[in-house]
């Protein structure tokens, strides 16, 4: 990991730096100060470019720290300055096309977009979480927020280190990452606009069923996809406060 750029925020209490590891760049948040290593939440973007949703990655990382947390993310593949995949950008003018169309988005459409997407970014987020982890301002546990929901399922099935995750159910899931969620087994607490625009009501509520957890929570608010209320995200903070503390 070569940290490129620095900034303080918040009267220089919030540390931010830009970061590269590998091919993956990364943007890393940390208490300025702290007398003894600090839990991490990964905060999973969406596939827009960190520079266009930076404002939002920095409201939520400002808020993380101020609860006593180091908080990170990561360009996703194809998104932002990383190089582009044909086979993605296909995928996503179908599902266009079929939106526009007003009818039933095939699954065919979801699997090529989505699948190919998870299949890289989950261990990226792995070697990130390797990195970061071996820092010494940093400790455990680890929580996940946000991103694309498919990518979470994925890193609450496979990743041991990630200890609890907030999931934001705002985007297409394959059916098999549905039958993935089956195995997940950490706590959860899922958001969920009612009236999300770009989201399918009816799967986000079959995904939140198939979780295998003992411990999940669904919170449904009624709005579109950017408007989250206030207090859902305060509950949601609160959720990590009660696993990650």
């Amino acid at each position: 990991m070569q940290f490129i750029s620095e900034q303080r925020f918040d009267d220089d209490s919030v540390l931010e730096r830009e970061f590269t590891l590998g091919e993956i760049p990364g943007i890393l948040w940390t208490p300025a100060s702290a007398a003894t290593p600090v839990p991490l939440i990964l905060l999973g973007p969406p596939p827009l470019g960190l520079r266009k949703v930076y404002p939002r990655l920095l409201a939520r990382a400002r808020h993380a720290v101020a609860e006593g947390y180091a908080a990170a993310t990561i360009e996703l593949p194809w998104s932002g300055e990383r190089p582009r995949s044909a086979a993605a950008d296909q995928a996503l003018a179908d599902l266009h096309r079929a939106l526009a169309a007003g009818g039933r988005v095939d699954d065919e459409i979801v699997d090529r977009l989505i699948l190919p997407l998870v299949d890289k970014a989950v261990p990226e987020w792995q070697t990130t979480l390797d990195a970061l982890l071996a820092l010494p301002e940093i400790g455990g546990p680890v929580g996940y927020s946000g991103g694309v929901i498919s990518i979470g399922v994925r890193l609450t099935v496979v990743e041991p280190r990630i200890s609890a995750a907030v999931l934001f159910a705002g985007s297409f899931v394959p059916r098999s990452i549905i039958e993935e969620a089956r195995q997940a087994t950490i706590p959860l607490h899922v958001l969920l606009q009612w009236d999300d625009e770009g989201n399918d009501r009816q799967m986000a509520l079959d995904l939140f069923d198939a979780f295998g957890s003992k411990e999940k929570t669904l919170n449904a608010n009624m709005g579109g996809h950017t408007g989250v209320p206030q207090f859902a995200g305060e509950e949601a903070n609160r959720f990590f406060t009660r696993h990650l503390k």
